[in-house]
This record gives C-alpha cells, structure tokens and sequence, in this order.
C-alpha cells in the first residue's frame, strides 16, 4: 500500500530553472564544449552562472517540458552520437528533477570550437 500524502500547497519550476537543468546536463556529455551565445565550459566553471540557460529554451506545459538546446561542439567528435548523448542526459535530468514528462530534447548545432592549441 503506498504513502498518501496531503497536499500542503503546489510547486512552481520557473522555465530559466529547466533551462538550466538542461544546459548543465548537455554540458555534461564529452564533445560539447558550450552552450551556444555563452562561454566556453571552461570559463563557465569561473563565472557566474547567470547566463547559462541563454543557449536552451523550454516550453513548460502542466505535467511535460519541450526542450530546445543551441549547442557549440568540439571538434573532433561524432555530431549525431554526441546529441543523442546530450538528448539522453538533457531528458534523464530534467524527469528526474522536476518530474516532468520531457517530450522533445531538440539540439541545434550553432558552432565548432576547435581545441586549445
């Protein structure tokens, strides 16, 4: 027999803080340096992270979230494998944080980032 648990209230996400729930998972996965419009990752980790989310957009429903990231990739990597990986994270991350149905992780590739010589 499961808990049953009175309901207190409710609970708002605001859309930025699924953005970057989002932004961070795809950060996450080897092959994608930055979100596009930002820093790179690296300088991410220095600065605030104010602006993280300027690369994802969500589109926040009642009980599922859609998803759309503008992402920089190192090159080097396999485009499709790695947005599959970011698709995967991005969608792993929000369910299990917001508990909102993701239906769609869309990833645009804005860019290239070549490595540090």
């Amino acid at each position: 027999m499961g808990k049953e648990i009175a309901e207190v209230g409710s609970v708002k996400i605001a859309d930025d803080v699924v953005a970057r729930i989002a932004a961070l998972a795809a950060l996450e996965v080897d092959g994608v340096s930055a979100m596009a419009g930002n820093y790179t990752s690296d300088v991410l980790e220095k600065v605030s992270r104010k602006n993280l989310a300027k690369g994802a957009k969500v589109l926040v429903g009642q009980a599922e979230v859609k998803v759309d990231l503008a992402l920089m990739m190192a090159y080097g990597y396999n485009i499709p494998a790695t947005c599959q990986q970011a698709q995967t994270r991005v969608k792993t991350a929000v369910e299990n944080m917001t508990g909102l149905e993701v239906t769609d992780v869309n990833i645009r590739i804005a860019g290239i980032t070549m490595p540090k010589a």
